[in-house]
């Protein structure tokens, strides 16, 4: 089983929380800050899974100019990291 570490950040947006993985060009948001943090990982998982399935790159990185790490102020953001295990199977 493989294991992928990426980077997640959650940010206060209005009444509600957004949160993106840089690396996988990912996003979700959610009403409460654990609610944007478990669906971003649940979307990083199905990403992974949909890209290796199909035989696509799972890798888009987010331009620098879209990276709240970039605009946002340090103390508005929650940055953590997180892993996702990956079967791989082989089928004939």
């Amino acid at each position: 089983m493989e294991m992928f570490v990426f980077t997640g950040i959650v940010w206060k947006e209005g009444d509600e929380f957004s949160a993106l993985c840089p690396e996988l060009d990912v996003a979700s948001q959610g009403k409460s800050f654990n609610e944007a943090r478990n669906n971003l990982l649940e979307a990083a998982a199905l990403h992974l899974e949909g890209s290796f399935e199909d035989g696509l790159p799972y890798m888009r990185p987010v331009p620098p100019s879209e990276d709240p790490r970039n605009s946002l102020p340090a103390d508005t953001m929650k940055i953590f990291k997180f892993k996702v295990d990956v079967a791989i199977k082989a089928y004939a």
